[in-house]
């Protein structure tokens, strides 16, 4: 069904409230959630359904464990991912503007950070090449397993261009978690091939996926991948581990490079970057491909028209429940 943007974020934001973040959290997740929606991104309205994402009412401060003038340890306080990792960038933005590059990891957060291209677009906007990693609990298994033993561990690259920043956001998994949520909620089944049963089966059911283990991506090279992330974010930034080993939270990590520490500055950076992109759609097509497309090429789109029209498709089933989740808030708040 089609619903007005505003609307949408009216909502939304109601939801968030509902789930007990105060109004300065409530914005920054706001913020991250639509970016996804409008985008088609799967980390969307659906977090906040069924068990969604409720406030950590033990959370404490986000405060720096340990920081250089190029980097910190942030202790998230088990506060959600978003608000850390949101945190996480804004530092690591003002490091690489002070002194070329930022680098700042997270640990002890008690959620997801979203759709984490969010956070690569803002330092991309800032001039800066971004990088953001994010890991999950165990959901997926490596290659050759079917034990849940990785995260979905995604990773965003955002990079400045004369024009619209490039912005590679991607899970290493063969479907992205909240892409199976989406799936269940909206009662379809997900692809052959993405994910297993708890025996080990391959299986097309969303709620048989959640209880078994999601793959990796490309094989043994996307299980690998994969690896590096969870080494990112639990063996570097130290993600709180149980005694058998398994993680209690998400580890993140972000750093921030300035283009002008190897390119002549800034602006020739994004000269050669835009050329680059420009070249890429002048390669010769495939029969059948009608233009290649840049990564982040296919969410600006979408987004656009959905910012143009000032509304956008949502599942009537995902709308209803959102609204359920809504309609708890107090709007005195």
């Amino acid at each position: 069904m089609r619903i007005a943007i505003n609307q949408l974020r009216r909502t939304t934001r109601l939801a968030i409230k509902a789930q007990g973040y105060n109004a300065e959290d409530t914005e920054v997740i706001l913020d991250i959630i639509l970016y996804a929606q409008l985008r088609g991104n799967n980390q969307n309205v659906i977090k906040l359904l069924g068990a969604g994402m409720p406030a950590n009412p033990g959370a404490g401060r986000i405060s720096v464990v340990r920081e250089t003038k190029l980097s910190a340890l942030l202790d998230g306080g088990w506060n959600q991912g978003m608000v850390v990792v949101s945190r996480a960038t804004d530092l690591a933005r003002e490091k690489a503007k002070a002194h070329g590059f930022g680098i700042v990891g997270s640990q002890r957060t008690n959620s997801p950070t979203g759709a984490i291209g969010y956070y690569a677009r803002q330092l991309a906007d800032a001039g800066l090449i971004g990088f953001v990693f994010s890991g999950s609990p165990e959901l997926m298994a490596m290659h050759g397993s079917y034990e849940p033993f990785l995260g979905t561990n995604p990773l965003a690259v955002g990079i400045p261009t004369a024009g619209a920043p490039l912005v590679f956001d991607m899970a290493t998994a063969a479907m992205a978690w909240y892409g199976i949520i989406l799936a269940q909620a909206e009662g379809e089944s997900i692809p052959e091939g993405v994910a297993y049963d708890r025996e080990g089966r391959l299986t097309t059911d969303p709620a048989a996926a959640l209880a078994g283990a999601i793959k990796a991506f490309g094989g043994y090279k996307g299980s690998a991948l994969a690896l590096i992330v969870e080494m990112l974010t639990r063996a570097l930034v130290g993600a709180t581990r149980k005694e058998d080993g398994t993680k209690l939270d998400w580890g993140n990590l972000v750093f921030a490079i300035d283009p002008a520490l190897l390119a002549e500055d800034l602006a020739s950076f994004q000269a050669q970057a835009s050329d680059l992109i420009a070249r890429v759609k002048r390669l010769a097509l495939l029969p059948g491909v009608d233009e290649i497309l840049t990564p982040g090429e296919r969410g600006d789109r979408i987004q656009q028209a959905n910012l143009t029209a000032g509304a956008l498709e949502l599942d009537a089933k995902v709308w209803q429940e959102l609204q359920a989740v809504a309609a708890s808030a107090d709007d005195a708040n």
